[in-house]
């Protein structure tokens, strides 16, 4: 397989939304398969460290989508280069590139892998959630206790069972749902964090039917710019921007005039 029919096979998975190129170095690497230049827009693999096609594809398509997240922010590198949003963008586009056989997974096609994450998924996955909601059911009826002996709650579950009251929330609201056990603790914990009926059935049915629970999320709850442009995405930053550096300088004068009253110098404020 050649740089021309790679770069093909991307923009079939998904069309570029501006140009790029990917070229093979012809090369070994041992610290990376590939990597992406935002500034050239340009994808580097090294070929000769891949055994097969299959895994060039996987690598080429990891690298493809940090250009679509560089073009959908704008133009303008990440802080962190695998942010959620990478890793959801991602797993889509190897579903889609599985659908359309140009990718095959590893874990699908080899048997052992297949027996292996069905035993996981039966036993450990769907056992921690059965776990979930037993805990949330006994905790409905420690909060029951705590109602009747004037008790705290909150003090029950983080001095005396040393939960965090996140979890405890977590668990109390799964078990309230009535939500399937198979979609294990963090699927239980990702379904039962969604308000809108609509959306925590939509994320249900996706982690179900063996979505991520990036997917997932991003299913029941997508991202509100994403019918924006590179143009609307950017504005947005920009706002977020400016409320964040507004409110910092509020706080840093606050600051500022606390060390005054404390008798602190300018001199020494401004070091």
């Amino acid at each position: 397989m050649n740089q021309d029919r790679v770069h093909e096979i991307l923009e079939a998975i998904e069309p570029a939304p501006a140009p790029f190129t990917l070229v093979f170095s012809g090369r070994t690497n041992k610290k990376v398969n590939g990597l992406y230049k935002p500034a050239k827009a340009e994808i580097i693999l090294h070929n000769r460290n891949f055994d097969s096609d299959n895994q060039l594809i996987y690598t080429a398509i990891h690298e493809y989508a940090h250009h679509l997240i560089f073009v959908r922010h704008g133009g303008l590198p990440m802080p962190r280069p695998h942010t959620q949003e990478f890793w959801a963008l991602f797993h889509e586009l190897l579903e889609k590139a599985e659908q359309k056989g140009f990718y095959t997974s590893v874990f699908d096609s080899v048997p052992e892998f297949a027996s292996l994450t069905l035993e996981i998924k039966n036993r450990c996955l769907a056992g921690n959630g059965s776990l979930l909601l037993e805990l949330g059911r006994l905790l409905v009826q420690a909060e029951e206790l705590c109602r009747i002996h004037k008790a705290r709650f909150e003090d029950y579950v983080e001095r005396v069972l040393g939960l965090p009251k996140r979890t405890a929330s977590t668990a109390i609201q799964a078990q309230t749902l009535n939500l399937d056990p198979s979609l294990g603790w963090d699927g239980l914990a990702l379904v039962a964090s969604i308000r809108d009926p609509e959306a925590r059935s939509k994320a249900a049915e996706a982690l179900s039917n063996g979505a991520t629970p990036l997917i997932a999320k991003r299913v029941a709850m997508p991202p509100q710019d994403d019918s924006g442009g590179p143009v609307e995405t950017l504005l947005a930053e920009h706002k977020k921007l400016e409320r964040s550096i507004a409110s910092m300088t509020e706080r840093l004068q606050r600051i500022e005039d606390k060390l005054r009253t404390m008798g602190i110098s300018e001199d020494e404020i401004s070091s």
